[in-house]
């Protein structure tokens, strides 16, 4: 991983991925290790990740060889420029969720984690995740109300129960399940992976 040359560098996302405290460390590690789990024997070639940040994800797969080519959509431009420092041979494009620039079946795997949380219409942005993908989707997003209850224990977002400030959908792993459960689509993997919820859709048409 690339090391902070920046002392700017201190966005909320950022510090998550880039935790000095080792139980944050260890639970972010466990769920990448779940995420790629989840995707290594898919065998696909092309990957997509929307609202990919400051590039982790996606150097996370380059490093376990997920996909042969890799591209990340970021709406923020502020994430993109840190993207760009940290991780400069990453390809990384300014786009939207709701309309990404890619026509139908583009890529055989659209990844989206920690992103479907912070959107008021999330049903909207999982049918364009489903348009483009050619193969599968892989989401994760917190699993309440266990990653509240997380925030509680560490001393985050007290005034909140536990909650960011940033997150306008609240999901059960079960309910989040259900949510998934859209046209063209089914659910081929489950896995939590606390305090996260990872599920794996192939495309059925």
């Amino acid at each position: 991983m690339a090391k902070n040359t920046n002392p700017n560098l201190t966005t909320d996302n950022y510090r998550k991925h880039t935790p000095k405290n080792p139980l944050q460390k260890y639970l972010i590690d466990r769920f990448f290790a779940t995420f790629l789990q989840t995707i290594k024997f898919t065998n696909i070639n092309s990957v997509l990740d929307v609202g990919c940040g400051e590039g982790f994800t996606m150097q996370r797969m380059k490093d376990a060889g997920i996909g042969k080519t890799r591209e990340g959509v970021e709406y923020s431009k502020d994430a993109i420029a840190i993207a760009k420092k940290l991780y400069p041979d990453l390809n990384i494009k300014q786009g939207d969720i709701y309309n990404l620039p890619y026509k139908a079946n583009s890529f055989e795997l659209l990844v989206c984690t920690e992103v479907l949380e912070h959107l008021e219409y999330p049903k909207k942005a999982l049918l364009e995740l489903v348009r483009v993908s050619k193969k599968y989707v892989l989401l994760s997003v917190p699993n309440e109300p266990w990653f509240m209850l997380a925030n509680l224990l560490r001393g985050k977002n007290l005034s909140r129960w536990g909650n960011d400030i940033e997150h306008i959908q609240h999901w059960t792993s079960g309910s989040f399940e259900k949510f998934t459960k859209v046209k063209g689509v089914k659910v081929a993997d489950k896995k939590l992976s606390f305090p996260w919820t990872i599920i794996l859709l192939k495309k059925t048409v």
